[in-house]
């Protein structure tokens, strides 16, 4: 059977805590995760662990948690090895890896791989048409490979819904989600990240929050998505960085049910599956009392 949209479940985990931990300490932490019932986990690429080898060894920790990419910069590996990396993880663990890959940000781009950012779009056309043209002449799998892309604008999102499962939007407050359905169509995924901070006290979950918004809110990919819905420079640009208005808007807060309320927002707004990355003061630190918490919601979704 091939990974579909349903494969994900409601509700899985975005993390870069387990980049932080000692391999074997990140293994145990997933196989936690998945005993917990979450069905997917999805890890970044950027400035922590190679994704292909970290999704390795996870999935060699776990037995049927799926693995995805959060991003994998098509910027920091040609078509042909993508492609050959997603064939290998997908041939040793079937069903169990979904590639999500993005056309990344322009200081990443630039200043991590001295590479030329270019045309977005086009940019991912071709890189899409190059990964299937691709030559592989190993084992490979037996079901077919699956993979998403990071959309935000309209013809990215229709191009996720056309080539790929669908889309994983990150950085996005609720009101994207509806208006992502709407070009994915009915059919392809929709896998929106949303921010977390189990807090009910407003000036330490921000405090948390804007510091992870911070990185964000200087890449325009992000300010230009939240522009196209209406956010201006009185939310964007304000002295002590973004109001409160859009920090609550990206950033949950408050009780179990509160982030319920946000979790569920999404999922009646059309996605189809919502990646929750919970922050806390410490980044490095494992929140596995907050994912218990989550767990406790997936019932209810």
């Amino acid at each position: 059977m091939a990974l579909t949209k349903n494969s994900l479940g409601k509700l899985g985990i975005w993390t870069f805590q387990l980049d932080m931990q000692p391999m074997k300490e990140a293994q145990k932490v997933a196989a936690q995760i998945e005993e917990l019932g979450f069905g997917a986990v999805w890890v970044p690429e950027a400035v922590g662990r190679e994704p292909f080898a970290s999704c390795g060894l996870l999935l060699s920790a776990t037995e049927k948690l799926i693995m995805a990419t959060g991003i994998a910069s098509l910027h920091a590996r040609s078509a042909m090895t993508m492609a050959a990396g997603q064939k290998t993880l997908t041939e040793a663990f079937p069903d169990r890896f979904l590639l999500g890959i993005g056309v990344s940000h322009q200081p990443a781009v630039e200043g991590f791989h001295g590479a030329s950012y270019g045309k977005p779009y086009s940019n991912m056309v071709a890189y899409l048409d190059a990964m299937d043209r691709s030559l592989f002449f190993a084992n490979g799998p037996t079901e077919p490979t699956a993979r998403c892309l990071a959309a935000l604008g309209p013809k990215m999102l229709k191009l996720s819904a056309d080539r790929t499962l669908g889309a994983h939007p990150y950085f996005v407050p609720v009101e994207h989600t509806p208006i992502a359905r709407a070009a994915l169509g009915p059919d392809a995924l929709l896998a929106p990240e949303q921010a977390v901070v189990f807090s009910t006290n407003a000036d330490e979950a921000r405090a948390v929050a804007r510091g992870h918004m911070s990185t964000y809110m200087g890449l325009p990919n992000y300010t230009n998505n939240l522009r196209r819905l209406g956010w201006g420079d009185e939310d964007l640009n304000t002295a002590n960085g973004p109001s409160d208005k859009l920090v609550d808007a990206i950033v949950a807060w408050g009780s179990l049910n509160e982030i319920h309320a946000r979790i569920q927002a999404h999922l009646d707004a059309g996605a189809d599956h919502v990646s929750v990355q919970v922050l806390s003061a410490n980044p490095a630190a494992i929140t596995m009392n907050e994912f218990k918490e989550l767990a406790s919601l997936i019932p209810s979704l």
